[in-house]
This record gives C-alpha cells, sequence and structure tokens, in this order.
C-alpha cells in the first residue's frame, strides 16, 4: 500500500485557489447582502431607544429618513425611559410563546440588559461580521467594539457611538472644577445646593455612581469579575461612607433627583446647579450650539480618567422585521452617517469606526467637521477607565435604593 503523502500544490496553484475562493467569498457576501436588501425593501423598524435626549432623537430621525430614501426602509423610534422597558417586552413575548412577529425590532442596549439577553438567548444572530460595514470596525477580540461591560459581543450586537462620561461645569461660576470624588466633596461643601446628579434608575445616575466607585474602591481590578456579596460589600464600602457625607450639599439636600442627563443639564442652563454631566464629551459644545447651554458651559473629568464605553443597537431573536434592523444597523456604520453624527451640530458623538480602515476621503471629512472651544480633544479626556462588570451596576443600583429610598 501506498503511504499516504500531504503534497500541498505548487505555490502558483494555491495562489490561484486562494484569489478564487475569495471572489466565491465576495460573490457569495454580496449575493446574501442583497437578499437582506430585498427582504427589507418596505419594512419599518420599530427602533426602541432611550428618548431623554433631544439630538439623539433628532438624529435617529435622519436615520430613518436616509434610509427609507436609500433602502425603502422606514424607522420609528419608540421612545424608553429605561432600556428595560424594551428587554422586559421581548421576555413577556418569549413566555408567551412568541416567537415570531416581535413588537421590538431594535434595541440601543449595553451592559447589563445586554448580557441579560444575551444569556436567555433574545439576541439574533451572530450577524455582525455579516455587515458590508463591518470592514470599518476594529472587531480584534478584546477591542472596544467586541466587549461590552467585560462581556464578549460575540457578533450580537453592532457599536454605533462612543461615550465617555464628563462633567459640565458653568466655567463662569466653577472657576476650578473638582478633579477627583475628594474634590467634589470639599466643592459640594462649600457649595451647598449647587450640585446633583440624575436618578440611580437612569442609567447617567448609575454611571456617577461607577464612577465614584472606580475611584474610591481599594482594588478596581475586583470590578472586573462578578460581583459577589464579600466583593461588593468590601469595593463598595468607601463609596457610601463618601455619599453619606456628600448627599446633605446636594441640590435639595438630596431628596429628590433630575430624571435625566438632559433635565439636570436644563438645571445648569436656568442656573439652578453648576454641574451637570453626561456620556458625550461633545455634550457642551452640542449644547452650545442648539443654545441649549450657555456659551461658558465647558467639560471637564477627574483627573484619573472617566468610565468609557461603546453605545450598541442589538436585534431580537424574534423580531418582527430583522431584514430592515440588519440595513439600519449597517446604515449606522456608514463613514457618511458617522461623520454626521460626529458633527457638533448634529449629535457630536465621537465615531466608533477604526480611523486606519478609511480612505483619504473619508478622513477628510472627518477633519472637515466644525469645532468648539467647548469640545474636549481625546487627549484632554485623559484615560479611558473600564466599565465594571455588568452585575456591579445592578447591586449599586438596589443598594443605594435600600440606603436612600427607604
Amino acid at each position: 500500500m501506498t503511504p499516504y503523502t500531504n503534497h500541498k500544490p505548487p505555490r502558483p496553484l494555491r495562489l490561484l485557489l486562494s484569489v478564487l475562493t475569495l471572489s466565491l467569498l465576495s460573490q457569495f457576501t454580496f449575493a446574501t447582502w442583497q437578499q437582506t436588501l430585498n427582504e427589507a425593501q418596505g419594512e419599518t423598524v420599530y427602533w426602541h431607544a432611550w428618548g431623554g435626549d433631544v439630538r439623539t432623537n433628532n438624529f435617529i430621525t435622519w436615520v430613518g429618513e436616509q434610509t427609507e430614501a436609500l433602502y425603502d426602509v422606514k424607522v420609528k423610534q419608540v421612545k424608553l425611559s429605561s432600556t428595560a422597558e424594551a428587554v422586559t417586552q421581548v421576555v413577556a413575548e418569549k413566555a408567551a410563546g412568541q416567537n415570531t412577529n416581535g413588537a421590538v425590532d431594535m434595541i440601543w442596549i449595553n451592559g447589563p440588559n445586554f448580557l441579560a439577553m444575551k444569556q436567555q438567548q433574545l439576541l439574533h444572530g451572530p450577524f455582525v461580521s455579516q455587515l458590508p460595514n463591518a470592514k470599518y470596525l476594529d472587531l480584534s477580540p478584546h477591542s472596544a467594539a467586541s466587549v461590552d461591560f467585560t462581556e464578549a459581543v460575540a457578533g450580537l450586537e453592532v457599536p454605533w457611538r462612543l461615550a465617555r462620561f464628563v462633567f459640565i461645569a458653568n466655567s463662569d461660576q466653577v472657576k476650578q472644577p473638582p478633579l477627583s470624588m475628594a474634590q467634589m466633596l470639599t466643592w459640594a461643601q462649600a457649595n451647598p445646593g449647587r450640585l446633583t446628579h440624575p436618578v440611580i434608575s437612569n442609567f447617567m445616575g448609575t454611571t456617577f455612581l461607577k464612577q465614584a466607585l472606580i475611584e474610591l474602591t481599594p482594588d478596581p481590578s475586583v470590578l472586573q469579575q462578578p460581583a459577589t456579596p464579600q466583593s461588593f460589600a468590601t469595593a463598595t464600602a468607601p463609596l457610601w461612607r463618601w455619599y453619606d457625607a456628600i448627599k446633605p450639599h446636594l441640590w435639595r439636600a438630596g431628596t429628590s433627583f433630575p430624571e435625566n442627563e438632559s433635565i439636570q443639564q436644563q438645571m445648569l442652563s436656568d442656573g439652578e446647579v453648576d454641574i451637570a454631566m453626561a456620556f458625550d464629551p461633545a455634550a457642551a459644545a452640542a449644547g452650545i450650539a442648539s443654545g441649549l447651554l450657555p456659551n461658558s458651559a465647558r467639560v471637564f473629568v477627574p483627573s484619573k480618567g472617566s468610565l468609557g464605553n461603546i453605545s450598541f443597537v442589538a436585534i431580537p431573536y424574534n423580531a418582527s422585521h430583522t431584514a430592515g434592523a440588519t440595513v439600519v444597523a449597517n446604515f449606522l456604520l456608514r463613514p457618511e452617517t458617522q461623520a454626521h453624527m460626529q458633527n457638533i451640530n448634529v449629535l457630536g458623538s465621537f465615531s466608533v469606526l477604526d480611523p486606519t480602515s478609511l480612505n483619504a476621503q473619508q478622513t477628510q471629512a472627518f477633519a472637515a467637521l466644525p469645532s468648539s472651544e467647548a469640545l474636549p480633544t481625546l487627549p484632554d479626556l485623559g484615560p479611558t477607565l473600564l466599565e465594571p462588570h455588568a452585575s456591579w451596576s445592578t447591586q449599586l443600583k438596589q443598594q443605594w435604593s435600600k440606603r436612600y429610598s427607604q
């Protein structure tokens, strides 16, 4: 018997086979995407998204106008006060056996809500790598576009905007912004009633607590692991001591809080408080441009850095219009869309695209965007702090409510 030998084809033949394989894959991808476009025609995508920011709402409206003109796919925003509302809807539909024709087509989702839906297998996909515009993303395993609050995205959600936690101050009133949580306590004691935060049930209120926790906890590395009763108690003890000290000096002595960041920024504009917060480095510049904030509004971040993450969209497993939602998600990744979004006169959110993937014309489109004295550069924002594991957000809200809402 002749022994088996693994002979490789000659190198020119291997190159030809490689080219033919890539060509076939390209044709297959194009055909599959064209099929998606055909299926999506005439669909209306119900995008469930937090509705507390006018600029974001207007951007979503613009997205719908563009996708309708380009692909005959309409977008209707279902405005949420909390992402959990959409998650609860999908959970209820699954419990009722409604595995098709769901009410939710696409969700603006992050962190604990993504983790919950992933664990319960409530998400469509993986599908991200199948999007033509995914080529503009860095999808390496540990990139920001591949990890959501320490949880692997696994192709189940699409990044669409960068987020960094920042404070916004009226620089006419706050000459030296507090650049640490210790300084913030001192500032609040010296300026009673001039500081507040959104309700902790709102993601911005939770983010404020997480920012303080990362700075105050003895070992921030534990926050990258799921919270246990012991680790939570140890890590949060300094946070609760700090909050106990600052709470009496907050607006209305910490007995009530604005519903969200937009209301808090309105309070800043009205002169009711001197410091607000946002998860958008361009919030001050965009607020000034739109007349929502005073010209003296300026962004500042703690000297050790601030929380950063990416906002994602996901498609539920039982969405009624999966093809349409896929088309909208792909549109969000177009370089032209991302440049429009980053314009401070539109939304001002930083792009999620990998700059090295862009051609010269696309790069120039970003370089030509308007600027502002109130718009920080990436170096101005300092280090990006990692989001804690999603379990910390859930327990922080529960513990805060137990301690301060009774």
